[in-house]
Order: structure tokens, then C-alpha cells, then sequence
């Protein structure tokens, strides 16, 4: 009995054969093997009229695999799809399943959150059905975006400068618009502080006679510093014993964001190496996924792995480092459809696979494991101190800390941000009376709200509940690609043609392109997939509220003014103007299209050297199959060439021209031989 197992990726399709018998092969879709047509209404490839019926086409150059796949799945016995247990990965299966003409008795659906043997046989003999309501979902999904992406991108490029719109993207972007007006807006406002040295700490000063004190002036600074002595009395010290809990496994976005804050990887850097331990590496005497999926909004751990953990935590640490069981908190709208991102096994510690990874690899590895074994370990333990001190009704206070047990730290320490004060053992003072070196102010302003890096960005869109874990870094880079925002010191900045696409939207679709509504939407294609609600009349009941809003800004919306160049047409005396085309920006008559003048492209060409038989410049040019020779720039009438390339000196001999050959500086008409180059 021959069985065909189709997965997503081919990486994982050579993993996964390794733990299958002779009687499986295990082939790969390489994606998406089907999208959305561009014909129909709008290009939409979707029948709005008769209730959002979708037309799918093969994406280019898939026709091919798809005929291949459906050979080999007429001569299978049986086929598996085991794409990725995700929404995506379901509807790949689906449309697997619709585009080979499969039956339910000959397919079956199996997935697996980590591509590790047992776990890949475990999923083998325990197959289910597709899930219809996962595939409506995203097919929903897809069919909004399609929508809005079509219709929106088409008014921009019509309308201004701009050359898409989305869904998701156009929220990212006002996000990073009025972050920046928020900046700009920005009024910063003087204060000042006070503070005491005593050489081994420092004390602030926090309060006036029991009220908490603002100074906003230097003349008031100095007012309380002309009241103060050098000596303090101590009025109270609180010691408390308090508890430092690790943080959670990580989900797709808190592993973007460690990954940007710590190893400096961008969200797409991030996603691509973890695509790769989680599809399968070779390690020596085994090719195995060495992570969980990555692509989750869950910070669940399998009780068969926490078990594991605890006897590693246990046999490597002692009794007192094992953790208790704790309930994490689950992200807005998590789907909680698998695990955590987590090892494949606690006992490949990242020293042990070190050899094996590529530097970064093993950066990103390491952050999984330790984020992990940390959260299963104990808490730490800290012994905070307060102190107060008074001073002529003024009140001071310093805080210290020191870590009494390092609990989780023990492995967690150099990804936390931990820095102890020690204060001095203040009951062994003789007197309550003690004196400072220097009582300093200090000027201050308030600042804005700061902008946005990818990792914050990223943690407001999950906060807002906007998004989801494998359209992060598509959204980052689609913002960036189009010229909306630039990246300077790792912090978003609005371009120019940001600010005006997200002005323009926001006239014309400001009920539609905002975080509420943008939630709204992600929650109600949850509900589609719990089979909760009827995606037709999600659909139905955006394009209602959607397309008059579209009508009425492709007739009201203000077309940007096209940038004159300050020449004018030598055709007609119109103005000329920069004008964006399918290959990029062009100078043609403002007057289009009465007068369809287009300016010719100027190529700047680099003179080499004078001919010796014309005197015009010597140019590089390229025959026909493109390889490089010398020729002068008044061709055809003269026919000067040369294969080597001309110094720009000439021969004392001859006057000729010399050229290097075999790095040669030499004569081609004389033969005569200068210093070599």
C-alpha cells in the first residue's frame, strides 16, 4: 500500500520522510498552490452578486506541481495532507484536496506542531477531516483583503502618490502617523528634580510636609535647596521579601519583539531562521525539528514537556530551582489553536547543538530554550528595602534591592534587566543621623510618547488586537516597501507620501480603517471558525457599509497635482511633470492627453577616452549576448573598437590609445608596453 503525504514546505517533506516507512512518500506543495483570479468585477475574482462566491485560479507557475501532484495522487493508495496546523495550513489542504479532485475516502488531514518522530507518527495514526470552518475563515479572510486591498490600492495610485492600501497595513500606518502628529504636537514641559549623594547611594527628594512635591522652576529648585541641610534624618527602613515570576513562552509576537530588543533581528530575520528549526535540521546523527511551531498566538505547554522539563530542572539544578505550574495570560483573541514556541526536546541544550547551527541560528535557538526552561523553574527571590530620610520637613527616599534567591535567573539572567542596589545596612548606624556629600537639582523636560520601533509596534498591534502571528512581519515590510515609513535608528518615521495616504484614507474611510473596526473584523473571523457565525453576511455586511464609501471617494476624492519639473513641452508649451508609470517615475506634457509628448530618458554615459580616428568619446557598450566592449560614441559613422579597456592616455609613440590587457598597459597599434596596472 503506497501512501502520498503532501506538507507545505520541502525542508520539511525531506525531515518527515526520514521518519515514514517505504510505503510513504512525502512530497512538498511549496505553499500555496491557488489564489483569488483578477478577473470579474473590480479584478476581485470574487461573485459578489451571488453571494461571494470566490474564483480560483493557479498561482503562476503552479500549474505544473499541481499536475504532477495529482499524478502521483491517482497512483496512491491514499493521500495525506499535512500542511501547517494553522488556518493557512488548513486551507492549503483544502484547495490540495480540491485542485487533485480527492475524495474522503481516499484523503485524510493530519498536523503537528513540532516535526519530531513520534510526534509525526503519533499524527499518522490519529487523521481527521479538513475543517470547513477554518477554511471559511480564512477564505473570508482572503476575500476582504482582496476587497479592500483591490479598491483601496487603486483609488491611492489614482488619487495620490501612494501605491497600495490593506486591511491590516493601513492601521499599522496611522498608528505610525499619529504617533509622529503626537510627537510633533509635543510641548515639553520644564521640571526639576533633587537629589542626595551619600557616596555608596542616592536618596530623591519625594515629598513637603507629607504632600508630594512638583518643582517646575530653577528658583523654586533653589528655594529648596536654601532649606536644606547636609544631614538627614532616617525616619523609617521596610524590608520586604518579594517574589520576581519568570515571564511566558513565547507566542510569534513576543518572540519578534525579544528578537529585535536582543539580537537585533528584524520580525522577517526572526520568522525565517525560526521557519528553519522549526522544519528540520541535521544534527549529526538525526534530521529533526528542534522547535514548535512558530507561528501561534498560545503560551500553552504540553504537559508531556513540562513533565520533561521538571525532571531536566531537577536532576541539573536541585529540587529548589523546579517551578510550580502557573496559569499564563492568554493574549486578546488568542486562538490557542496549538503550543507555545518552545524546544522539541529540553534535552538539546543549545550548547549541545551549537556546532551544528549557523550563528544566528543558534542566537534565536538559545532565546527559545532559556524563555522557556526559565518559565518552568521557581521564582526569584528579592529582598527590597526603603528608606526614608527627612530633612527640614522634606522628605527623601532611596530604594535598594538584593536577590536572595536566584530561582529562574539562574538561567535567565542575561536576558533580564536586573541591576541590584545595595543599600547600606542602616539599623548598624550608631546614630539615626547621617550626612551627604552633595545635594545636587537637576533640570529636566518632559518627552513625547516614543516612536514606534518594529517590536513596539508589534506589541501594540497584538494589545490592540489587530493582526495575527504570521502577518507581523509581512505588514513591517509591506509599509516600508511602499515608502510610507522609513527606518532610521530602528524607529519608524512617516514619509511624506504616509502622511498623504493615511489623510486620505482617513477622510474617506475613517469608520473602516481604524483599530476598533480592524479588532472587530479579526474576532468575527473567529467566530467564523468556531462556527459560531455565517461568513456570507460578515462579507455582505462590510461591502454594504464598504463600496458607497469607495463610490464616493473615486468621485469626491481631490487628485494629487502632478510635480512640474520647471521645463516646458517643446511640443505644445505646457508644463512638464513627473508622472509614476508601470516601470517607475517618467517626465511627459502636463497637457496629456491632448498632447502626448513623453521627455526621452538622458543616459549618462562616462567618457573613457578621446577616438584616435574621429576625436569623440569612447564609451563602454555591449553586443548583443551582453558582453562588454569599447566603442566610439559616434558609431555607426565611426567604427573605432576595442575589446580591452582604453586608460585614457596615449601611446608616445604612436598617439594611439592605450589599453590594459592581462594587466598590461599596452599599444594596440605599435606594441609599445607602459607599467603594468
Amino acid at each position: 500500500m503506497s501512501e502520498l503525504v503532501i506538507v507545505e514546505s520541502p525542508a520539511k517533506s525531506k525531515t518527515i520522510e526520514k521518519y515514514l516507512g517505504n510505503n510513504y512518500h512525502v512530497v512538498s506543495s511549496k505553499g500555496h498552490i491557488r489564489d483569488l483570479a483578477t478577473t470579474g468585477k473590480y479584478g476581485l475574482g470574487i461573485d459578489i452578486e451571488n453571494g461571494f462566491i470566490p474564483s480560483y485560479i493557479p498561482i503562476k507557475g503552479k500549474a505544473k506541481d499541481i499536475a504532477s501532484l495529482k499524478k502521483m495522487a491517482k497512483e496512491s493508495d491514499k493521500v495525506i495532507l499535512a500542511t501547517d496546523p494553522d488556518r493557512e495550513g488548513e486551507a492549503i489542504s483544502w484547495h490540495l484536496y480540491d485542485a487533485l479532485g480527492l475524495t474522503p475516502e481516499k484523503s485524510e488531514r493530519v498536523v503537528f506542531n513540532e516535526i519530531t518522530k513520534d510526534v509525526v507518527i503519533d499524527a499518522i495514526n490519529h487523521p481527521r477531516k479538513i475543517d470547513m470552518d477554518l477554511v471559511k475563515s480564512q477564505e473570508t479572510r482572503r476575500m476582504l483583503d482582496r476587497i479592500i486591498g483591490f479598491r483601496l490600492s487603486k483609488l491611492m495610485q489614482r488619487k495620490t502618490g501612494g501605491k497600495s492600501a490593506g486591511r491590516v497595513q493601513s492601521v499599522a500606518l496611522k498608528l505610525i502617523v499619529d504617533r509622529e502628529r503626537e510627537i510633533l504636537a509635543f510641548i515639553p514641559e520644564e521640571y526639576w528634580t533633587i537629589e542626595a549623594d551619600f557616596d555608596t547611594f542616592k536618596a530623591s527628594l519625594e515629598k513637603y510636609k507629607d504632600k508630594r512635591i512638583e518643582i517646575k522652576t530653577e528658583d523654586e529648585a533653589d528655594k529648596v535647596l536654601s532649606e536644606l541641610s547636609k544631614e538627614f534624618n532616617i525616619a523609617s527602613i521596610t524590608e520586604k521579601e518579594k517574589l520576581k515570576k519568570p515571564k511566558d513562552p513565547f507566542r510569534t509576537s513576543t518572540l519578534q519583539q525579544m528578537a529585535a530588543n536582543r539580537l537585533n533581528f528584524s520580525s522577517s530575520k526572526t520568522m525565517q531562521i525560526a521557519q528553519k528549526l522549526y522544519e528540520g535540521l541535521n544534527i549529526g546523527s538525526e534530521t529533526v525539528g528542534l522547535i514548535t511551531y512558530m507561528r501561534t498566538d498560545s503560551t500553552r505547554l504540553s504537559n508531556v514537556f513540562v513533565e520533561d522539563a521538571k525532571k531536566f530542572i531537577l536532576s541539573e539544578y536541585g529540587h529548589e530551582y523546579v517551578g510550580k505550574i502557573r496559569a499564563s495570560k492568554e493574549p486578546k483573541n488568542a486562538q490557542d489553536a496549538h503550543e507555545a514556541i518552545r524546544p522539541t526536546s529540553i534535552m538539546r541544550t543549545p550548547e549541545s547543538l551549537k556546532e551544528y547551527l549557523t550563528k544566528d541560528e543558534y542566537s534565536l535557538y538559545r532565546l527559545i530554550y532559556i524563555r522557556t526552561l526559565a518559565y518552568l523553574m521557581s521564582n526569584a527571590k528579592v529582598l527590597a528595602t526603603t528608606v526614608n530620610l527627612e530633612n527640614n520637613d522634606y522628605l527623601f527616599k532611596a530604594t535598594g534591592s538584593v536577590l536572595t534567591f536566584d530561582g529562574y535567573l539562574k538561567v535567565y539572567h542575561e536576558y533580564e534587566d536586573n541591576e541590584d542596589v545595595i543599600l547600606p545596612d542602616f539599623k548598624m548606624l550608631s546614630s539615626d543621623i547621617i550626612t551627604a556629600l552633595k545635594i545636587e537639582k537637576n533640570q529636566h523636560f518632559t518627552k513625547p510618547a516614543s516612536r514606534y520601533t518594529e517590536a513596539s509596534l508589534i506589541k501594540e498591534m497584538e494589545s490592540l488586537g489587530i493582526g495575527r502571528p504570521s502577518t507581523y512581519a509581512t505588514i513591517m515590510k509591506t509599509i516600508l516597501d511602499r515608502g510610507y515609513v522609513k527606518l532610521d535608528e530602528k524607529k519608524f518615521y512617516p514619509t511624506e507620501i504616509g502622511f498623504e495616504t493615511n489623510d486620505k484614507l482617513q477622510e474617506f474611510f475613517s469608520n473602516i480603517v481604524n483599530v476598533e473596526y480592524t479588532a472587530n473584523m479579526e474576532t468575527e473571523l473567529d467566530e467564523i471558525a468556531e462556527h459560531k457565525i455565517n461568513n456570507i453576511e460578515v462579507l455582505q455586511k462590510f461591502y454594504d457599509e464598504f463600496q458607497p464609501l469607495v463610490e464616493k471617494a473615486f468621485k469626491e476624492m481631490e487628485k494629487k497635482a502632478p510635480e512640474k519639473t520647471g521645463e516646458v513641452c517643446p511640443m505644445c508649451g505646457s508644463d512638464m511633470v513627473v508622472r509614476e508609470g508601470k516601470f517607475g517615475k517618467f517626465v511627459a506634457c502636463s497637457n496629456y492627453p491632448t498632447c502626448k509628448y513623453v521627455k526621452k530618458e538622458e543616459k549618462q554615459v562616462k567618457s573613457l577616452a578621446k577616438c584616435p580616428e574621429c576625436g569623440h568619446d569612447i564609451v563602454e557598450r555591449k553586443t548583443k549576448k551582453g558582453k562588454i566592449f569599447y566603442g566610439c560614441s559616434n558609431f555607426p559613422k565611426c567604427k573605432y573598437a576595442t575589446w580591452n579597456e582604453p586608460t585614457g592616455e596615449v601611446c608616445p609613440n604612436c598617439k594611439n590609445i592605450l589599453v590594459i590587457k592581462n594587466k598590461h598597459v599596452l599599444c594596440e597599434k605599435c606594441g609599445y608596453v607602459g607599467t603594468d596596472k
